[in-house]
């Protein structure tokens, strides 16, 4: 329930005035001062999971054991760390609390910490580009693009900066496909991915920030389909794909998403709270057969804001972190 109220005050506050940009602290300090973790996390146990079969013959078939996919994002062992929200407002998240440039600079110094002998870096900005609304608007979708402009600065950053830029959806009444057409002319960029939120997809009758969404297998299949088909007309690189997740029913039917060998999948665990309360969500819902693990760091609402070393430390394995 505090995931959900947390939702609706951020859907309440979009369109609000910019937070101040306060500098960068430490990964295990919130900006607003929190009291950090003083004591380290117990390694976690590996569920057990299961593989699904894909549909694209003409690639080569997937190896046996934890997924690590072939292509460019993840070969040399990198790390990504992510800054998420929304353009112009910091009501979603800490991407969108000042502008590209200063942002770039923040994550760069947050990106860091997470650095390794063997683990380099890479940024990436989760960019939210349709947002879920309380209210349905124009459409009746109970959702809005930003402007493209917006995108495009983003795009531009990413450019600017080697970094890698997500294109987050919250498509509210709308299916996923939809939307995502409504951006193909982002994703034909190289660096462009992709990231599905089934918690703001919303079925009939539902509104977003007043129940959590879900997603059926066949819908995402749909979406990374498509992206695969637009990789191979535009003869693009591997593309970073994200399925946000904190609860199992979110994701119905998971055992049958497909996985695309062109896509670096990951599944990303988005609970808040205790460290322990975390990586009990983490390990409810992790599918570390399938996809390569993702774990979100909340500013404001977790308690002892995990560093670098205990994320690090989390089995199965984490290759992507984003803060919020």
């Amino acid at each position: 329930m505090r995931r959900l109220t947390t939702a609706a005050l951020a859907l309440a506050l979009l369109g609000s005035a910019l937070q101040a940009c306060s500098d960068d602290a430490e990964p295990d300090t919130t900006p607003s001062g929190a009291a950090t973790s003083s004591s380290q996390p117990a390694e976690p146990v590996s569920p057990s999971t299961s593989t699904a079969p894909t549909d694209t013959p003409s690639t080569p078939a997937r190896p046996k054991g934890p997924y690590d996919p072939p292509g460019s994002i993840f070969d040399d062992g990198r790390f990504l760390v992510a800054y998420y929200g929304s353009a112009d407002t910091g009501a979603l998240g800490v991407l969108g609390e000042t502008d590209p440039a200063t942002m770039h600079r923040r994550l760069t110094r947050a990106a860091a910490r997470f650095e390794r002998k063997d683990q380099p870096v890479q940024e990436v900005f989760e960019l939210i580009v349709t947002v879920a609304d309380p209210h349905p608007g124009e459409d009746r979708s109970f959702s809005h693009d930003i402007a493209k402009e917006q995108v495009r600065r983003y795009i531009r950053a990413a450019h600017r900066h080697n970094a890698l830029l997500v294109l987050d959806l919250q498509p509210g009444r709308s299916d996923f496909l939809t939307v995502a057409k409504r951006w193909e002319w982002a994703l034909k960029d190289p660096l462009v991915g992709l990231a599905l939120d089934p918690e703001w997809r919303m079925k009939r009758g539902q509104v977003p920030g007043r129940v959590i969404g879900s997603v059926d297998a066949d819908e995402i299949n749909e979406v990374t389909r498509w992206l695969v088909d637009l990789q191979i007309e535009h003869q693009l690189p591997e593309k970073l794909f994200l399925l946000h997740q904190f609860r199992t029913d979110m994701i119905e039917r998971i055992g049958m998403v497909k996985r695309r060998p062109s896509l670096a999948m990951v599944q990303h665990v988005d609970g808040f709270g205790t460290p322990g309360q975390k990586l009990d969500t983490f390990h409810a819902v992790a599918r570390p057969q399938k996809f390569l693990m993702g774990f979100k760091l909340f500013y404001d609402e977790d308690t002892h804001l995990m560093n670098s070393t205990q994320v690090h430390r989390i089995r199965p394995k984490v290759r992507f972190v984003s803060f919020q």
